[in-house]
């Protein structure tokens, strides 16, 4: 390509100043390294981009062409540089996040909003179709983090507590297991266990039923957290959600709790991000908002890195 941003300043300077000399000062160059650098331009061109008349620097139709061109790059370059600026700032660009679990999506909104007081010019973007491969979104770089339960060891990657919550088996009212005081692992065995993730994704079989040798007596994958619960208002079985998930349904009555285990079932979630020298203010905002809202209940943390 024989085009430089150099040669697109110059036609522009020389066309608007229609002086070889003036647009020299404009561009800080002598009038005869300009004319050099003009002539060497035209050469390489193989035609004139000006008519030299009476002293005047006049256009002629391939530098008319080139003016054209050179004002529209110009003014992109100009454009792009102010974006840079402000994204240097931290007050301009885009934030691309995603979860592990779809009912998160349910308290984003009031954080979000308080983002957006803060950088209104920051594009959101949730990337739902990353929810059941979020750290793999994350070091792919579709993600700019993400909000997970599941700790990957990966040096690559930088974990911030944000807060704890809690899992508690849902049934409906009448339900035999209404009547205890917790849920053991061996209560599972004769139920039908709903879950929006399949045996290999879900957290209560991998972390509770499978260390303690038990498989429930029917496994059923329900993939909307709505249905999952009018299943088991309609005594079809139980699941295990966040209690934050159902808190209306269990205080309406149509729907009771028990906590899983004597000693119940807590899960800390984080702020997974990429290692990097440099994280975007907005970024580091965000987590901040995530980490200090009321509910689910914020145990802020220090940063920490995967092992």
């Amino acid at each position: 390509m024989i085009l430089e941003t150099r040669h697109l300043q110059l036609i522009a300077a020389v066309a608007d100043e229609k002086s070889v000399t003036k647009a020299g000062g404009r561009l800080h160059l002598t009038q005869s390294a300009l004319s050099h650098q003009l002539r060497d331009l035209e050469e390489r061109l193989g035609t004139p981009l000006f008519h030299r008349v009476n002293k005047s620097m006049l256009l002629s139709q391939a530098g008319e062409r080139l003016l054209l061109s050179a004002r529209r790059a110009l003014d992109e370059l100009r454009r792009a540089e102010d974006d840079i600026a402000q994204i240097a700032r931290g007050d301009h660009g885009s934030l691309t996040i995603s979860t592990e679990c779809y009912t998160c999506y349910h308290w984003l909104p009031a954080t979000i909003k308080d983002f957006n007081r803060h950088f209104p010019k920051v594009e959101l973007k949730i990337l739902l179709e990353a929810t059941h491969r979020p750290i793999s979104a994350l070091l792919e770089g579709k993600l700019d983090f993400a909000i997970v339960s599941k700790v990957v060891p990966d040096k690559r990657l930088v974990y911030r507590p944000l807060f704890q919550d809690e899992v508690v088996v849902i049934m409906a009212p009448g339900h035999p297991l209404a009547s205890r005081d917790f849920i053991a692992p061996k209560d599972f065995v004769d139920q039908t266990l709903f879950s929006y993730v399949p045996t290999a994704e879900s957290t209560l079989y991998n972390r509770v039923l499978a260390p303690a040798g038990v498989k429930p007596g029917r496994f059923s994958q329900v993939q909307l957290t709505e249905a999952t619960i009018e299943m088991v208002k309609a005594g079809l079985g139980i699941s295990a959600l966040a209690r934050w998930a159902v808190a209306d349904h269990l205080k309406s009555g149509k729907l009771v709790s028990r906590p899983l285990t004597r000693k119940g079932f807590h899960r800390q979630w984080h702020a997974a991000t990429l290692k990097t020298e440099v994280t975007p203010a907005y970024v580091t905002k965000f987590i901040d908002l995530l980490s200090t809202r009321p509910f689910p209940a914020a145990k802020p943390g220090t940063i920490r890195s995967a092992a």
